[in-house]
Order: structure tokens, then sequence, then C-alpha cells
């Protein structure tokens, strides 16, 4: 070894991420923040720390590729709850959510998941958003989409019709700007109420600002329910009009397995006809989503108090009644589950169709009723949306594309967070290790590895990171195989993964015998030029 190690990690089962290469029993030097040695047996090193890692798996930490936890680390940079299942770098900025750009900081904070008033939204672009953020100093590394919700917000407010040619224009200089900054590339939330009047050639406009810069469009496409798979098709056209690399996120409808087999089809005819695309999917059973999202975006305009009398008046009601959501697509309110709601705590875990009975009322007035009462936090009432099994998460994972991830926020049991709920935030990556490697053997242990970090570092271009090999960066996740897993449930989601041993970020003990040891070394990571094939993201 040219350079001499720090630490040593001995006799662990080594998978590199690559999902090309067999497990092997070996032996990883790390010196400061890099690998430096990878063999199946490391002669001794004077002053080195040798970690014995006999019948635990050696992995790189996992990748996050479609996380919101934009807000909440800033609130909490120790993102305990990703750590704790070995995550060691989250991208952010997806669905059109995120923390920049910002023009008007009151409407800004209805596309950020997690919104709290402390700390308060005094940063504009890009460049002020990582400048917080790694003042925070947080426990993961951190890259960002540019998120088409904000930009939309900034030019237009609350409008709900499509943009200008001008409008467009002002969205498009928003977006260079940010990928300027190092932004990996630009989300949609085209299901969301700022978003959903946005139209296809808008949309294909603004990707070829992407494509110009070799940056990756990440979508949450239009439509996941009735038209799901028409959603899917404008996805394709669009980012091939623009020539842009496509993910798309969370790809399964709602729909059942009928629908995520004609998706998957989609998918490989395109992939057939040499565009290049991908796509990620979370790991729950539901959907989750803020109520808020039941209002169309007119009804948000003017803030609270006009949305206060908006929701007194029984005409506004039967204007919002005729607005399509991502939850009244749903269809049955018996799917539709309240989860969190402050000011009617004994409502939670109903049903709307059980709160309506209760109220002899509508569930979409009941609905409407619990956002009344929430008007000074609308971002907290939660609700799940009951629409996938196992079986159907299982055959969207098979695909040699399918990255998983946590579609949540980083949260943490005590501290500021302590009382949040982003169902996954606990239970992503833990769950499929879990149910996915170890208990139905849907995946081998290299494939599975693969899912969680070489591939998600592959589309978004990490060119050090989500692979094990010499002078790649030391992102290391020390696994027990047979514990590894998740203790969160549905109604007690906030619990700790088991069976993570030890996490290194960046070459530091994050993570020793189970136990965090409170240092956070993640790094900021920018996108820097290049086409999709030169790419490279940095700290």
């Amino acid at each position: 070894m040219a350079t001499r190690p720090e630490i040593i990690l001995r006799g662990g089962t080594v998978v590199d991420g690559s999902g090309r290469r067999p497990a092997f029993r070996g032996d990883v030097a790390i010196a400061g923040e890099r690998i430096v040695a990878i063999e199946p047996a490391l002669p001794a090193a004077d002053d080195a720390r040798e970690i014995r890692v006999d019948d635990l798996v050696v992995a790189p930490g996992f990748i996050d590729i479609h996380s919101h936890s934009d807000f909440t680390l800033l609130r909490d940079p120790r993102a305990v709850s990703q750590i704790s299942q070995g995550v060691t770098t989250e991208i952010v900025g997806n669905c059109g959510y995120g923390c920049c750009p910002i023009r008007d900081a009151a409407l800004a904070q209805e596309a950020i998941y997690g919104y709290d008033p402390s700390p308060p939204l005094t940063w504009r672009d890009l460049d002020g958003y990582f400048d917080r953020l790694q003042r925070a100093r947080p426990a993961v590394n951190v890259a960002a989409l540019v998120p088409n919700g904000q930009m939309r917000i900034a030019v237009l407010g609350m409008a709900d019709r499509p943009a200008r040619a001008c409008e467009v224009e002002r969205m498009a200089e928003l977006l260079r700007e940010g990928l300027d900054q190092g932004a990996a590339g630009y989300s949609t939330g085209l299901e969301y109420p700022w978003e959903s009047a946005a139209t296809e050639e808008e949309i294909t406009a603004l990707c070829r600002v992407v494509a110009e810069a070799g940056g990756l469009y990440a979508t949450h496409t239009r439509n996941r329910d009735e038209a799901a798979v028409e959603a899917i098709d404008e996805a394709i056209r669009t980012a091939r009009a623009a020539g842009a690399r496509l993910q798309i996120s969370h790809l399964t409808p709602r729909g059942g397995a009928d629908d995520t087999a004609r998706a998957l089809d989609r998918v490989d005819l395109a992939l057939g006809q040499g565009q290049d695309l991908a796509f990620d999917m979370h790991t729950r059973l539901f959907g989750t989503t803020g109520l808020k999202v039941l209002l169309p975006s007119w009804a948000l305009a003017g803030g609270r108090d006009a949305l206060a009398r908006r929701l007194a008046d029984p005409a506004e009601r039967a204007r919002m009644r005729g607005s399509r959501s991502l939850i009244s697509a749903v269809g049955d309110w018996r799917r539709v589950v309240l989860y969190d709601a402050p000011s009617r705590p004994d409502l939670a875990g109903m049903t709307f169709a059980e709160i309506a009975t209760r109220a002899e009322k509508d569930p979409f007035d009941c609905a409407l009723d619990i956002l009344r009462d929430e008007l000074d936090a609308l971002h907290r009432p939660m609700v799940l949306l009951t629409t996938y099994d196992e079986a159907v998460l299982r055959d969207t994972y098979a695909h040699r594309l399918c990255a998983v991830a946590s579609d949540a926020t980083a949260l943490a049991p005590d501290g500021p967070l302590a009382g949040a709920v982003f169902h996954g935030a606990y239970t992503w990556a833990s769950w499929f290790f879990r149910r996915m490697i170890r208990e139905t053997g849907a995946f081998t242990l290299e494939e599975g590895i693969h899912r969680l970090t070489g591939l998600p570092a592959e589309r978004v271009g990490l060119a050090d990171r989500g692979v094990l090999e010499p002078g790649g960066r030391a992102d290391i996740a020390v696994i027990d195989p047979a514990r590894f897993g998740e203790r969160g449930t549905t109604f007690d989601p906030n619990r700790l993964a088991k069976g993570l041993v030890h996490l290194l970020v960046n070459g530091a003990a994050t993570i020793e015998d189970g136990r965090p040891t409170g240092r956070r070394a993640g790094r900021i990571l920018r996108r820097w030029g290049g086409r999709a094939t030169g790419v490279r993201v940095e700290a």
C-alpha cells in the first residue's frame, strides 16, 4: 500500500456495490477520506486501528436517490433515521419540492417538506442553501436537484395556469443558475397543485436546459392513478424531445399489478429505442403525503386569512371539490387514512370514510374541516393512501434499472424532530434488506446492495461513491446480515433500525458498535461540468 492506512476493517464479507463482482472475504483499508486498499488479506500496518468485522457485511454506504430531507437536515443535521440504516448520501430537491430558488418566503413554505419557522428562509438560491446546510454540518452527504415547484412559485406565485413564454424563460434562468451552482439536475412534481397546470411544452423547454448541462431529469409524473401509464408516456416523450436523461420517481402506479406491468413495458420500449432512463421506488405499501395537497393552488393564494375565508364559504368549498388532487384521485375515501393531525388526535388512524360516518358529513368536507383547524401548521396533517401490495413492489424492484429510495425525510427520535413523522424515514433500506434480500431471496446480497449503492451513484453521477474501490470515498456501512432490519411500524414508525454495526462517512466513524458517535462528516456534493458520460459530483 502506497498510503499508510489509518483504519483496517478485517475479515468481513466485502460486497463492493457494483452488482458485478461476487462477495468475498477480505480487508478494507482507509486513510483520511479515501479507501486505499481492498484485498483478501492485508498486511499489518503500524499505528492503524484494526476493527474485526468477521461475519459482517462490508458495503458502500447507502445512497438515497429520492429524499425529501432538504429542510429537516437544517433543523437536525444528525440524520439519525438515515445513518442508523447505513445511509451516507441523500439526493434532495425531489418531486418539485425543495429549499430553492426562493423569491417569496411565505409562498415557498408550501413546497418544502418538514417546514418549520426555524430556521428562517433567508437564502435565495442553491449557493445560499448549500452554504446554510454546510454550516449545519450534516451527518450525511447531500446532493440536490432544482425543484420545479419552487421555480414555478418563484415566477408565477400560486397562479393555476400554464406559464407564459416570458415566464418559462425566467424559470429557465433560475434553472441554469441552480445547475451552474452545482445542482445534479431538475425535478418535477406534476401531480401537486402548484405544478399541475404546467404543460408538457413548458417542461420540455426546461428539460432542454438540463440536457445542455448533462444533468438528470427526475419526475413525479402527472398522474399515478387512472392515467398513470399515460403520464409515464408523457415523461418519456418530454425527456426524449429535450434529449435529457430521465429518472422516473416512485414508478409503480397506484392501480395495481396490471398497470405496473404496463408501466414497465413502457420503460423497456423506451430503453429499446435507445433512451437514457431509469427509475426508483420506495418501500411502503402505501403512499404518504400532506393533507394540504387536497387544496388547489388558487385556494392557497393570499395566505392564511384568505384560505380561512375560503374554507368557511360553501361555494368556495364546492369549487375546491371540483379540482383533482393526489388525494381525491384515489377515488375511495376508505383508502385514505388520517395519520396525524395535532388538532384532532382522536381521529388518528381512521379512514376518512370512518371519520365521515362519525361526523355524519361528507369525507371531503371532513378533510377541509381538519385543514381549517390546522391553519397555523398546514403542513402537519398527514395522510396514508393505501395503494400497493408487496408483490407489486417486488415486480417493480425486479427491473435491472430500479433503485430503491426512501421518499421521506431524515428524522431523529429526539431533539427538534422528535414529534415529526414521515413513513419510510426509519425503515426504507432496512426493510428492503430484511424482506427482499434475507427473507424472500428476491435479490442476491450483491444485487440487493447494488440497488442501494452503485446504481443510484451511477444515475446521479457520484463518480467516487457507491462502489468500494481503492481511491473511492470511504463511505462504508458494516452490517450484521442476520439482524439488519426495520423496527418501525405503520403506527409506531419512529423506531431505529437494528443490525447496523459501523458506519463511516468520508472516513469518519459516524456509528461504532451500533451507537452514533456524534461525528458529522457529511459533505455538500456539487455537480460540475460535462455531458452525461463525464458527470462528476464533488465535495
